[in-house]
């Protein structure tokens, strides 16, 4: 089969790699229907990871089941189904009670919690950025979507950033009425600003400097900030008349950078630290590393970053931070998408065949003008 494979920073090829097998008699084949670039599968393309060279990237994937081992009940051949990034076993003591994003069996990588599909440091699996993806413990993972075409563009975000969006907003310890700033435009800062509205927040804002990513904010009800422009803690102290917004998403990562493009780790932490009230809550979905070679500075190479901590403590605010437990929201989201409550679909800018990946991520990691969200069609000429 066709599949997009890493071969080194800012390289990615389309290459025939083996088709995916039943392993276990817990797996299922998907025949891929849409696979999406993640703004997280930028950090391997800049060489930002310790990605193997020759692996099978994409995490964001959704199609029709082809085969199914002689174990699995639920899912059957000819599903339509969403597959969570999380590859989740269903039964260590982290599934149980929920926390799918860190399974203790399914990544042997020596202390790492969670598995993934495509990603470094995650597991041995393969993405789906393919024509077909081999998923473990199908019966356990696979969301059931309705037959048919409709709502693709929708429910292919249910695989990662929209339930990654929610969670952002609900590790913030978000309640109706609250006040939000959403730290990142990129996609996950963009659905977690249509979680927060959708959630009943009193106002959303949403923090960058690209203007594509502003505009569509606005589509979603937020009210952009160009950080660019002025000081982003004086433009929503300015906005709330001093007090300051109830709950921050972080949505950015260990590569947040200033205007000019130099990077500062630190940089939306310190921000959200002034801007988030005293007692309010934070929520860190952007992807931060245990080390990163490619840091400006020795600190955070190691993957220490100081960042304004006293701030924190002295207003008493809360964190929380990790990787979606995308099982955990994926049903509900689903379900406010085909009654027409939730339109994560409206993000896309671009939807490519499989062969033009290497286009589509190059594109993307430039922040070309319009360039907001690529789905690849393996089916797509």
């Amino acid at each position: 089969m066709k599949a997009v494979v890493y071969r080194g920073p800012k390289k990615v090829a389309v290459e025939e790699v083996p088709d995916p097998t039943i392993q276990s008699p817990t797996d299922a084949i998907i025949r891929i229907t849409t696979t999406n670039i993640c703004g997280s599968d930028l950090h391997m393309y800049e060489g930002r990871t310790p990605v193997e060279e020759g692996k099978v990237l994409g995490h964001e994937n959704m199609g029709v089941v082809e085969a199914v081992g002689e174990g699995v009940d639920r899912i059957q051949v000819g599903d339509r189904v969403s597959v969570p990034f999380n590859i989740a076993c269903g039964t260590c003591r982290n599934c149980t009670q929920g926390w799918t994003s860190f399974c203790l069996r399914a990544n042997p990588t020596e202390g790492v919690d969670g598995a993934a599909y495509g990603y470094a440091s995650m597991g041995p699996y393969d993405g789906g950025q393919a024509e077909y993806l081999r998923v473990p413990w199908a019966d356990f993972n696979l969301l059931h979507l309705p037959a048919g075409e409709e709502h693709e563009n929708d429910f292919t975000m249910l695989s990662d950033i929209f339930p990654t969006g929610w969670h952002g907003v609900e590790l913030s310890g978000f309640q109706v009425g609250d006040r939000v700033a959403v730290f990142g435009g990129g996609p996950v800062g963009l659905m977690a600003a249509h979680s927060a509205m959708i959630r009943g927040a009193s106002q959303v804002f949403v923090v960058d400097k690209e203007n594509d990513r502003l505009a569509l904010a606005e589509k979603f009800g937020a009210t952009p900030v160009d950080f660019s422009a002025h000081d982003p803690v004086e433009q929503l102290l300015d906005a709330t008349g001093g007090r300051g917004v109830d709950r921050g998403v972080e949505a950015v990562g260990y590569q947040a950078h200033d205007p000019s493009g130099e990077e500062h780790p630190e940089l939306v932490l310190d921000n959200l630290a002034q801007v988030v009230r005293s007692t309010g809550g934070i929520g860190v979905v952007g992807v931060y590393m245990p080390q990163d070679p490619g840091a400006n500075g020795e600190l955070a190479q190691q993957g220490r970053i100081p960042w304004q901590f006293g701030t924190f403590f002295t207003k008493g605010q809360s964190m929380g931070t990790g990787q979606a437990p995308v099982k955990r929201y994926n049903r509900r989201l689903r379900d406010l998408i085909v009654a027409g409550r939730a339109t994560p679909g409206l993000i896309t800018s671009h939807e490519l065949g499989l062969d033009q990946a290497a286009e589509g991520y190059q594109r993307f990691d430039q922040r070309d003008d319009g360039w907001t969200k690529v789905l690849l069609r393996p089916g797509q000429a």
